[in-house]
């Protein structure tokens, strides 16, 4: 540089070199990930806490460790490709940025063992509830739009965060036309920021540093100095906090929102995979009363063969069994087709591989037909439908009343206003009422006149490829320019703003309509699953009767044959009477359990946590 170059720029171009080299060698894309981790963690727990009134654990990072990998490896299932095991298997592609993600191992949590050999994985409900929170697909995937929700609305934020930008730019240019070859290089350092504000007013400034030299003949060298600083304020339409930070607001009630459907997905979820375990024994349950009806045909059809051998017994009775023998046995090849595609459709709800060896814990339908539900096991005491014949010779149907309910079936108007007071979805819907409400303020905000005030000031001079030779260019505070400008938008054609008006206040509209109609539908889901509670508490009852007297019947059907005064055909409706009134009996037991956590779901009142365990709702416990 020529003599008398000032010192302040000698100081500041190499702190701003070294600034922008810095910025040009970046983070790692493993530094962003965790960036994007750390923000994501504090935006889900502050919503946490307004949506639910609790925090607890979010990732989206599913273990390496699951259980269906365990069930791929320890039972040799065929797979397709490594997708089937997992990400964290997959052979990275060419230029993969990070080396640690996916995470390669983690058991910690692991809800079940997989055992070591080729035996079957017996699964608890409780385990089973785990097991859905770590592999199912629906579930992980209702996690990731939390997540995105999240990211969504700390890219809103850095709209109003004070953003810096660099640029560092390096010119060269040789010229042979010459003798000699001139050449030249520039070099530009430029820095800024832009920050917006929550009014509407937008702030920028830059500062560029310049350094242009000629690398032959006299080796002269410039450099330059410039720097500008703009405001730029809208005054009418565009301005006030309520209308600039809008898409700011509506991002953090998306994430509150997705949130609370998440809250409403878990206890749906937790519900259909209680449901789906119940159902799956119960299947079970039939085969075995399928079985058991098709052995004792076998050998009602033996039995009667011999008798009639003897001569006690028609040919035509022999074949009457041998046909339900053969409908006996038809019915149990049936149900045992239910069962394993039952079976395999819980596989899918949990996220495991169907052709996995799985079975499910029986003891959880003992336990329930043992003394789960007190209340219905005392119903089996009662007299079911007691009907009197007076002289008249009229019957008195006995109607269903709240006699050994349970502690869930709760009168009509306390349930519906629990569940008023606890649906996430509810709260959704109506929270977009309020969100319809700021797009019509929004909207009419757009109807007014626009301006706008600008002011900007530059300072200094440039130095560019060429200017070696030139004078140094300072930042000369009495030698800047300055600009104020006012724009005014004056409300002309406003077709397209006056549209957006009208349709806000029909989306206004439409948003009310969708509170009523969830409302409704709410109370018609509580009516409904008390309704369904009483049906299977009376059906328990009278299935419990019916398979008394169902028993009774084969035994005293069985020894009035031997005793020749009974038809073969008494003794195959009677076996019939039997198998249908057990399987009834079975499943009114599962379907009054099911009931139960349904109208727990309805009310919004079942909790469910991060690891996907329930804590069912106690009515002798206020909230």
């Amino acid at each position: 540089m020529r003599p008398g170059q000032s010192r302040l720029v000698e100081r500041l171009w190499p702190v701003a070199a070294a600034a922008m080299a810095g910025a040009l060698a970046g983070c790692q894309a493993s530094d962003y990930r965790q960036q994007a981790d750390q923000v994501v963690d504090r935006i889900i727990a502050d919503a946490q806490s307004e949506a639910a009134g609790r925090t607890e654990p979010f990732t989206v990072e599913r273990p390496a460790d699951t259980l269906r990998r365990r069930l791929f490896v320890f039972q040799s299932l065929p797979f397709s490709s490594e997708a089937s095991l997992g990400s964290d298997v997959l052979s990275p592609v060419p230029f993969w940025p990070e080396t640690d993600y996916p995470r390669r191992e983690d058991r910690a949590g692991a809800a079940v063992e997989a055992p070591g050999s080729q035996r079957p994985v017996t699964l608890t409900l409780l385990q089973s509830l785990q097991v859905a929170a770590r592999n199912s697909r629906q579930y992980q995937s209702r996690k990731e739009d939390v997540f995105i929700a999240a990211l969504e609305l700390d890219l809103e934020r850095d709209a109003f965060r004070l953003t810096y930008a660099g640029l560092i730019e390096n010119l060269f240019d040789s010229d042979s036309r010459t003798e000699p070859t001139v050449i030249n290089m520039a070099n530009s350092t430029e820095q800024g920021f832009t920050w917006r504000l929550k009014n509407g007013a937008t702030l920028a400034s830059r500062i560029i540093f310049d350094l242009s030299n000629l690398l032959r003949q006299d080796r002269v060298s410039s450099y330059g100095v410039f720097a500008d600083a703009s405001i730029t304020v809208p005054l009418l339409s565009g301005s006030g906090e309520h209308i600039v930070a809008e898409p700011l607001t509506q991002a953090e009630r998306n994430v509150v929102y997705a949130l609370q459907q998440f809250e409403r997905f878990k206890r749906t979820f937790a519900v259909e995979v209680a449901s789906s375990y119940f159902n799956v024994l119960q299947q079970q349950d039939r085969v075995d009363n399928d079985r058991a009806n098709y052995d004792n045909l076998r050998k009602s059809v033996e039995r009667l063969a011999e008798l009639a051998k003897a001569g006690r017994r028609s040919r035509i009775e022999v074949d009457q069994a041998r046909q339900d023998e053969l409908r006996g046995r038809d019915r149990w090849i049936a149900s045992r087709r239910a069962y394993g595609r039952g079976l395999d459709d819980f596989k899918v709800t949990l996220g495991l591989p169907t052709d996995a060896r799985l079975e499910l814990d029986r003891r959880a339908l003992q336990r329930l037909s043992a003394g789960g539900q007190a209340y219905l096991a005392d119903l089996t005491t009662r007299p079911v439908g007691a009907t009197t014949m007076p002289a008249k010779e009229t019957y008195t149907l006995l109607e269903p009343g709240r006699r050994g309910v349970g502690p869930l079936e709760l009168a009509e108007d306390h349930a519906i206003s629990l569940a008023l007071q606890h649906r996430m979805d509810l709260r959704v819907a109506e929270g977009r009422v309020i969100d319809a409400q700021r797009a019509v303020v929004v909207a009419a905000d757009a109807l007014r006149t626009g301006a706008t005030f600008a002011a900007t000031w530059t300072g200094g001079e440039r130095r560019g490829i060429g200017q070696a030779g030139s004078p140094n260019g300072h930042l000369r505070f009495e030698a800047s320019q300055y600009q104020l400008a006012l724009d005014v938008d004056l409300p002309w054609e406003k077709t397209a703003e006056r549209n957006a008006y009208r349709i806000s206040l029909i989306d206004l509209e439409r948003a009310v309509r969708d509170v009523q109609d969830t409302e409704d539908r709410i109370k018609a889901d509580v009516r409904e699953a008390l309704r369904k509670l009483l049906q299977a508490r009376e059906s328990y009852r009278i299935q419990s009767e019916a398979v008394k007297l169902a028993i009774r019947r084969v035994e005293s059907t069985n020894l009035f044959l031997e005793a020749g005064r009974a038809e073969a055909r008494d003794l195959l409706e009677a076996q019939e009477s039997l198998v249908t009134a057990q399987n009834n009996l079975t499943a009114a037991l599962v379907d009054y359990r099911v009931a139960e956590l349904e109208i727990q779901r309805d009310m919004g009142v079942l909790d469910v946590d991060s690891k996907g365990l329930w804590r069912e709702y106690d009515p002798n416990k206020p909230r």
